[in-house]
């Protein structure tokens, strides 16, 4: 399976890689230019370049810029302009965003918007064209010019109370967004576009905004998804971003993190740092091709000014602070580029894999007669097996329902599925008749409408007899599930017991009772029932999990490392899709990205909030650090990253 490693490629056809920053100056903020100080900006590009950073993502105030219908602010419109050229003076580049309504934390209208609908109002979408139209025809050519961004999270303009969320029509949306785009296409612009929605519609929350990432990737050049997540687990919280950057191998298109970031009105500066060096790492091994985090700097002195008065917190985004120092997070983006550059990034891919994530379709296809817990349930669990899937160091591939169900894998996992399709069901039995282990675990839902596995043939696709009764679910009467191992499987010894932490609703939190009819029981509960069974068929293994461990994990805060991890490992193992890089500890996690000319690098991330050491297994090889001295144990500080060579044969 074909794992997305999709480039931004320059004018010459080159790969390119964006490592830029959100930008606003301290001088003004969204006000910044009315208050224009060319010698701040040239401070702040400085700073920002000497630190490895050559783009910005720059925003024409929508109100200021188009103060009237039929009128820019030709004022405004020079000091652009100008700011143009001081980055291309210092060899920087910039990514203007044209419809900025919306921005930290307040809405503003052009004072000529009198109510009109934003999509849906021909009047208005006109005017839309004519701006975008005359800015782009202003700076078609402009050598500073890197690329077009239509918006600032327009789901939050159009409709603040909702986010979009099942107000925004999706036809309409996409009518705007085609609209803009071909308006900057007309004037000859030849620069990668996207929209700047934040991409957090149906196909990645399972929460439809109506700006719907199918319906868009044929218009765009590249994704953009905005992350800001908050969680109750570090690891869920660190490969947060990478998850995404997962779900968005829409079209085949490059992924440039747009948006992600901390304010230090929530952080402490050092722990600021380790979120940034998680997430720029992560991302980077999920498929990410550019970086922009939020944003350049703080802004104290705009304490009075409206967003920073009633959104304080928003001042303290910064990579510097108000005064133009360097925080730490900035040293960490300086310190990643330099990684870019000693493993020549832009010609790295991920290598292909044999082990698939299966995303139920029930996540964005909005199939008549179904709960929006169901939409959402999955991406939940999705990213929870996500993450033990990283502890297990398997290079998992995220493998979309919708898209049909991948041939050459040797591993299939289904993590707490309640839903998929009939046919999805068939291909899943054809894939291990052909050789492959397919894993699914029981999962009834979180609500009580329908309550119950749609899964058609359950018995006899598992070699069990279900003994359910109808319109009741049977309840995980313990704090702990004790699975203990039967049988050998994989690395993990017969005898062996793997304890899990129970939670979820009065609905959830279920088990699945079963008496085995053909199926080999692989490990018990503490109470004797199957708790882990397999079924051969053809060459392969259809292998059922009893229990909803990823939805159980998934609900339980600060839970990871848990379990879980074993048992994909033990699977891939029993696959023989072992990982090529591993390592015992599963807070210490290992991915592998090839080069074209043939190396290969290996990527050590920490999930350790202490300093550590370990010694990575390599197969048929051995590791050796970027200065080509051998490495055999490596020592991470907290949450830290160290990347090497990998050697063959050595």
């Amino acid at each position: 399976m074909q794992r997305n490693s999709a480039k931004l490629i320059g004018p010459d056809g080159t790969p390119l890689t964006w490592v830029g920053v959100n930008y606003w100056s301290r001088t003004g903020g969204p006000l910044m230019w009315r208050h224009y100080d060319p010698d701040v900006v040239d401070e702040e590009l400085r700073t920002l370049r000497d630190h490895g950073i050559g783009l910005t993502r720059s925003f024409f105030y929508w109100p200021d810029f188009m103060p009237e219908e039929d009128r820019l602010d030709e004022e405004l419109v020079g000091r652009y302009n100008d700011f143009l050229d001081r980055h291309h003076a210092l060899g920087m580049t910039t990514v203007p965003t044209f419809v900025v309504g919306h921005m930290s934390g307040q809405n503003w209208d052009p004072p000529w918007r009198d109510g009109r609908d934003v999509f849906g109002d021909e009047s208005f979408v006109a005017l839309q064209r004519w701006y975008v139209r005359e800015l782009a025809a202003r700076w078609k050519d402009h050598p500073a010019v890197a690329g077009w961004l239509l918006s600032n999270e327009m789901p939050i303009y159009a409709d603040w109370r909702s986010r979009g969320i099942g107000t925004l029509d999706a036809d309409a949306v996409t009518a705007w967004a085609a609209a803009l785009i071909g308006e900057i296409r007309a004037v000859g612009a030849t620069q990668p576009v996207s929209v700047g929605d934040g991409a957090w519609g149906v196909e990645v929350t399972g929460l439809d905004n109506g700006f719907r990432v199918r319906d868009l990737a044929p218009l765009i050049d590249f994704h953009g998804p905005h992350v800001y997540r908050m969680e109750d687990d570090p690891l869920r919280l660190h490969l947060g971003a990478a998850f995404v950057c997962e779900l968005l191998d829409v079209g085949g298109k490059p992924v440039v993190l747009e948006e992600f970031g901390v304010t230090s009105d929530y952080t402490s500066e050092e722990h600021a740092a380790h979120y940034y060096r998680q997430v720029l790492h992560t991302t980077l091994l999920a498929g990410a091709t550019g970086w922009i985090p939020w944003n350049n700097t703080d802004y104290d002195d705009l304490f009075d000014q409206e967003p920073y008065r009633h959104h304080p917190f928003e001042m303290h985004f910064g990579l510097t602070d108000a005064r133009g120092r360097p925080k730490r997070q900035l040293v960490e983006v300086r310190r990643f580029t330099e990684v870019l550059r000693r493993t020549d990034f832009a010609r790295l891919r991920r290598p292909d894999t044999g082990v698939a994530l299966l995303v139920s379709s029930f996540l964005e296809a909005r199939y008549p007669f179904t709960q929006p817990e169901d939409a959402t349930s999955v991406a939940d669990h999705c990213r929870q097996a996500y993450v033990a899937a990283w502890e297990a160091d398997l290079p998992v591939g995220v493998a979309r329902e919708l898209d049909g169900v991948p041939e050459d894998c040797a591993l299939y996992l289904a993590p707490s599925v309640k839903q998929l399709t009939a046919p999805t069901w068939r291909a899943l039995v054809a894939r291990a008749e052909r050789g492959a282990v397919v894993y699914a675990s029981y999962f009834v839902g979180e609500h009580r409408t329908q309550r119950g596995p749609w899964w058609p043939d359950l018995d006899g696709t598992f070699g069990v007899v279900k003994q359910l009764r109808y319109g009741l679910v049977d309840p995980i009467e313990d704090d702990e599930l004790r699975m203990v191992f039967v049988h050998d499987l994989g690395d993990i010894a017969a005898g062996e017991e793997l304890v899990f932490r129970v939670a979820g609703t009065e609905h959830s939190r279920a088990f699945l009772p079963v008496v085995p009819d053909g199926a080999q029981v692989l490990a018990t509960d503490a109470h004797g029932r199957p708790a882990l069974l397999r079924r051969r068929v053809g060459d392969g293994w259809l292998v059922l999990c009893t229990y909803p461990l990823e939805h159980m994990a998934a609900r339980t805060p600060r839970v990871n490392p848990e379990p879980t991890w074993r048992l994909y490992a033990a699977l891939a193992a029993e696959a023989g899709v072992r990982p090529r890089v591993r390592v015992a500890d599963p807070l210490v996690m290992a991915a592998v990205m090839e080069h074209e000319d043939g190396r290969e690098f290996a990527w050590f991330v920490s999930g350790h909030d202490a300093p550590v050491s370990v010694t990575p297994e390599v197969d048929g090889g051995s590791l050796v650090s970027l200065d080509g001295e051998p490495v055999r144990a490596l020592e991470l500080g907290p949450f830290g990253v160290v990347v090497a060579e990998v050697r063959r044969g050595e």
